[in-house]
Formats: C-alpha cells, structure tokens, sequence
C-alpha cells in the first residue's frame, strides 16, 4: 500500500496476452507426479510413477502426461514456484490474487482486474467463470466480478444461467420493463441514492440486457455448435466415470469463450488434496486432464490462437517430499511447479527447478508476486499501478512483484 498519498497511474494497453484460461486444480498437484519429476531419487520421494520423453530435448514429465509431453514444445514450465503457508485458504488466496491474505483488506484476483481494466471487446463479458464462483472482487466493485455459467458445460441439462427471458415474458415486454427500471434509477438518483450501489445494479442489467438480445452470446456459450469430433477429442464419453467429459467439455467451452471475445475465462478440475492413495486418484483423474489439455494447446495453435492466449494451470501449493504412511503426500509450498503457454512466453521453456527430492529450491525461485507481475505484463497492466481500496487507500496492484523477463518471448 502506498502510504505517501499521490495515487500512481499508468494506462493499461493490451499486451501479447489479449485473453486468459486459467485452468484451477484445487486441493495441490503434485510436483513429483506432473510437471518435475525426481526419478533418480530414492523410491519414497520418486513416487509411483515413471517419466516420460517430452518435445524438449533433454526434459521429462511425469507419465502420467503423457499427451501432454508431446506439446512440451509449446508450453512454458515453472519448476520452482515458491508459496508462504501450506494451507488451503490462504494459499489459494495467495496463487488467486497475488497478496497474502490478511483481515485489514480484501483484493481482488487477476480477472476481476483484469475487467476493471478493459472493457468487453463484444457482448460477451470480459471475465467468466465455468461453473461458481464467490469473493472474487475483493476491494473492488461487485460489477467486475465474473459472470458465472451456473451450470456444467459437461452435464447432459447444460443449461447458462441467465440467457433466456423468464417464462411468458417477451423481448417487447423486457425491454419495455428495461425502460421503466432506467427511468427509476433516474428518480433514485436525483434523490442521491447510493452512487456505488446502483452503479452496479446498472452494470448487472445492462450485461443482462445485452446477453438475453445477443444471438452471438448465446451461440458462444452452445457446445452443440462443436462437432462430435472435436467433443471426442477433448476427451468426452472417454476415461473413468464423468473426469472426460469434465475436463474436457470445460475446457472446450472456455476455447470458445475466449474465441468469440471473452478476456478471461476460468474454470476447474478434479481434486488434488490427496493425502492418501495418492496413484489411485491420478489414475482416474490425470489422464482426462492430460487428453484435454494437450488437446486445448494444440487447438488454439492450430486456430492462430495460442501466441495472443494465455493459459495458466494453477494449484494452491504443491505435495510434500515423500511419500506418507498412507500412500499419499501433504501440502507442501516451499517449491512446486506451474504449467503455461502462449500469450507472449517462450516456448519449449523450463525456468528454475527443485532439489533432487524436491524438498526446496535448487535455483530461480519464483514468488507468487513476480509470477503475478509477469502476468499482467503479458495481459498489458503494469502491477505497479495503483487502484483505490476502500478509504480512499491506493493499493497497488501487485506489491513488490517484478515481472520475470525470462520468461517472455
């Protein structure tokens, strides 16, 4: 927080990064089993799985992607991810926003920023989530949160929430309503209501009205419009139980999003707090993430996508060294990794690495701080500037970061 009073400013400008996904794997992906496998450490630390080659001479994933290691080639790997306090809520608050977490304030994640910054390019909203979301905009207005589908793209009733007028209501009569509520709000405000409040209201209608009348908001968000090709190749009616059809239907849907002009698109998959059973859980669930992911890199390549999109698979922290007693691993934050790609980063590049049992950092450590600096360099906002918190406090963005330079292309 700035504390000498002159609030800094820079003009945003879209950078390389002219749309996010950001794939979330709740609960801490392991390190050793993905992104940065030890397989010349000692059995309890390598885990139970093998390595495989990937497209970069000379680097191996974990076999469990497998798919995955084959586009290695377009992908930007952080071996040495550093996170504060292993647990749960406060690193995922940590990863999601760049601060820690504290009582005095609440900040607000990347995409909330993100749509403070930009306006829509279309009539489709600059920040989205597939499926839920809450306490997202943090100091920040609620008219800059996510517009959330309310429903998964990989359930047979797929269903976006708020796209159709209510039953027996038609577009002449809605936009009639729409007319009475402006001219209401007018009344409202020559009786200085509350400013912020129903500023808000008018950003949330005004979305609504647009997204209800838009035949090209409707389309985006209509997966029928994907043939059943493409649905198979992201892995839809494939693998254990619905994991496929997750993974890969969200992840198609969010291809879709940021092709018809959304600006940031998040979304989730699996559970990766396992504590116990560990090779049981990455059975069922890593080989739906590994088909649709690569699947996801390849196809925004071939569309002419990947340079200008940004991808991010995120986890709270990482696992710990060895193996427990039960066959799992605990939370771990002192090292892990991150996937990437597009967007303005190199390609085919590993940046830092863990020691030998992937206990610490063995060189380039990268603090969520810088890695959220380098973020918004490539998306065009500089995380020195500074927006107003509540009690007239400019915040900076991001306080301390520094973009990693080399990272970017």
């Amino acid at each position: 927080m700035n504390l000498n009073g002159a609030q800094k400013h820079f003009e945003s400008v879209e950078g390389t990064a002219k749309s996010v996904i950001q794939i979330v794997l709740p609960g801490g992906l392991a390190a050793q089993e993905s992104w940065n496998p030890k397989p010349e450490a000692p059995l309890e630390y390598r885990g139970p799985y093998g390595v495989v080659k990937t497209s970069i001479p000379g680097i191996v994933f974990s076999e469990t992607l497998a798919k995955t290691a084959k586009i290695a080639n377009k992908l930007t790997i952080i071996r040495s991810a550093v996170g504060k306090i292993p647990d749960h809520g406060i690193a995922q608050y940590h990863m999601m926003r760049g601060y820690q977490q504290t009582p005095a304030i609440k900040h607000p994640t990347i995409g909330t920023i993100v749509n403070h910054e930009y306006k829509p390019r279309t009539d489709l909203p600059s920040y989205i989530t597939i499926g839920s979301s809450s306490g997202e905009t943090g100091y920040l207005s609620s008219q800059y949160g996510p517009f959330t589908t309310g429903s998964d793209p990989a359930s047979g009733a797929f269903k976006v929430q708020d796209l159709t007028l209510p039953g027996g209501l038609n577009l002449k009569d809605f936009e009639a309503r729409m007319r009475m509520r402006s001219a209401v709000n007018k009344q409202f405000r020559s009786l200085e209501a509350n400013m912020t409040s129903l500023e808000s209201m008018d950003a949330y209608y005004e979305q609504a009205q647009t997204m209800i009348t838009s035949d090209a908001v409707r389309e985006a968000f209509d997966l029928s419009k994907e043939s059943e090709k493409v649905k198979k190749a992201y892995g839809k009616g494939q693998f254990f139980a619905q994991t496929g059809s997750q993974a890969g239907m969200r992840m198609l849907l969010a291809r879709r999003l940021v092709e018809a002009g959304s600006r940031f698109v998040t979304l989730r998959y699996g559970e990766w707090d396992n504590h116990s059973q560990l090779k049981r859980a990455y059975d069922e669930q890593m080989p739906a993430f590994d088909h649709a992911f690569s699947t996801l890199i390849n196809d925004l390549d071939e569309r002419g996508m990947l340079d200008n999109t940004l991808v991010w698979v995120v986890s709270e922290f990482g696992r710990t060294p060895k193996f427990n007693q039960v066959s799992g691993r605990d939370h771990w934050s002192r090292v892990f990794s991150l996937a990437m790609a597009g967007g303005g980063l190199k390609r085919g590049f590993v940046y830092g690495d863990s020691d030998a049992t992937s206990s610490d950092v063995d060189r380039d450590p990268v603090p969520l701080e810088d890695l959220h600096a380098t973020i918004y360099k490539l998306i065009g906002i500089n995380s020195d500037k500074e927006l107003m918190a509540a009690g007239n406090r400019p915040m900076e963005i991001i306080d301390g970061g520094k973009p990693i330079d080399a990272l970017l292309a």
